[in-house]
């Protein structure tokens, strides 16, 4: 049972990493160098800056969730932060905020360039204004306690758009340890749960007296 249980962990590994180079051929250029300009414009977010606001992202998307006096161009912008978000995995890979070689760190500054845009515009709300103002303050104390402010990275002067979905980029995936190291896991995991649930599922077989 062990020896089979490792074949098959090792095969999901190896069947993962084939999906990921192929994957990263398909989608290596899904985003074109200038990008597309017909939607909002959103300002640039710096490297230290990601840090800290990726700790208030929650607290600003659900302040913003629940704004009452909105208009069109902040719900496009939120409605993109929630977009870009999903797009980068939920933030759950290792670095995606953090390392400038991270397959993910492009797409992170995405989300959470829009979710700064979207906490700046909430200053203008009456009834979310004073919440926003304790963020923005909460914020700023971080930054200057962690010594962020300073600290940039490749990706720290590009702006975005609401009508053009940053991308992972999938074809660095298999040079980028940790990314590889996570997904190569949860399909490992994956596997293992399918294997028991199936194993478990097998009718018994019960002998004749």
């Amino acid at each position: 049972m062990a020896r089979y249980l490792y074949r098959r962990l090792a095969f999901l590994g190896l069947s993962a990493s084939l999906l990921l180079f192929i994957a990263g051929n398909a989608f290596a250029h899904s985003r074109s160098a200038v990008g597309s300009h017909a939607g909002l414009d959103i300002p640039e977010i710096s490297h230290g800056e990601m840090a800290v606001m990726a700790d208030y992202r929650s607290r600003i998307i659900d302040l913003a969730s629940r704004a009452v006096d909105t208009n069109e161009p902040f719900r496009r912008v939120l409605n993109y932060a929630e977009i870009q978000y999903s797009y980068c995995l939920w933030g759950r890979m290792p670095g995606s905020v953090t390392d400038e070689a991270s397959p993910f760190n492009e797409c992170a500054h995405a989300y959470l360039a829009a979710t700064k845009a979207v906490l700046l515009s909430m200053r203008e709300m009456p009834r979310e204004a004073a919440a926003v103002g304790e963020i923005i303050s909460a914020v700023d104390s971080d930054m200057v306690r962690r010594g962020l402010a300073l600290i940039s990275c490749r990706f720290s002067g590009e702006a975005f758009n609401t009508a053009d979905i940053v991308k992972p980029r999938w074809s660095g995936i298999p040079f980028h340890a940790a990314s590889m190291a996570s997904l190569t896991g949860l399909a490992s995991l994956f596997g293992l749960g399918v294997f028991a649930l199936r194993r478990f599922s097998r009718p018994k077989v019960q002998l004749s007296e």
